[in-house]
């Protein structure tokens, strides 16, 4: 229980009166976004009475109050779901040490882990483009059994393949009982192909090649839908930007 009569940092009193986490008051007393007894404080360190009347710019509001969306580029040995022995989850490598797009969109806040889940998986043994989100739209657009949205992975082989195995790669392949749905499947070079599914059984890509007598030595998932992992480094994360629609 605060002392009313003993000044405490701004951030503080903030956290105190279930306003946003400390570091979440920081980045708004440092955008202007916080008005004590109707006045704007800009400078971290300030000292107030926990009495005083604390009000939020509509900006502030819109950034406590806006549904996240993250894009990981997720390295071989992180799991996408819950944490396995040695192995961390995806969830646990978000902070703001490894955000790329931290000079040009909203910095890293802890509440931007509150609700976080990943909408789909990626093999421990694989890399590429995770997305984890707070909506819930998003995650049902992904992860529905009726989604429509494609993903597409360079998937480096080894082995021979016939015409008749890439026919069967693209359809004919069953998993687990259930005919697996078509899927465009093309040599980028002699050791290299390119998958583009709108499905994602576990270890598909893997067992689908498995089957045609390939073995998979290397697995990136590079987009889902229209969003692309583009130029994001391995380890690192950005915010899906408010443009961007899967």
């Amino acid at each position: 229980m605060m002392d009313p009569f003993e000044p405490q940092r701004l951030s503080k009193v903030m956290a105190a009166k279930g306003v946003c986490s400390r570091r979440e008051a920081d980045f708004l007393i440092e955008n202007g976004w916080v008005r004590v007894n109707g006045q704007v404080v800009k400078e971290l360190g300030t000292k107030v009475l926990p009495t005083v009347k604390i009000d939020l710019d509509a900006r502030a509001k819109n950034v406590l109050g806006k549904q996240v969306t993250i894009l990981y580029h997720k390295p071989i040995g992180v799991v996408s779901g819950q944490p396995e022995g040695k192995y961390k989850a995806a969830m646990e490598c978000i902070g703001a040490d490894n955000q790329w797009d931290r000079k040009t969109s909203t910095p890293f806040q802890p509440g931007m882990l509150k609700g976080l889940a990943p909408a789909g998986r990626l093999d421990i043994d694989s890399t590429g483009l995770l997305v984890l989100t707070q909506d819930g739209r998003i995650a049902k657009q992904l992860i529905d059994a009726n989604s429509t949205v494609d993903k597409e992975y360079l998937v480096r082989v080894e082995g021979e393949l016939s015409d008749r195995g890439l026919a069967m790669l693209r359809h004919g392949i069953s998993l687990d009982g259930h005919e697996l749905k078509p899927a465009s499947v093309s040599w980028q070079n002699e050791n290299q192909l390119r998958f583009v599914l709108v499905e994602g059984r576990k270890r598909q890509i893997r067992r689908m090649c498995e089957i045609v007598g390939l073995k998979v030595v290397g697995l990136k998932r590079v987009r889902i839908g229209r969003v692309m992992l583009g130029e994001l480094p391995v380890g690192q994360w950005r915010l899906l930007s408010p443009e961007e629609r899967f």
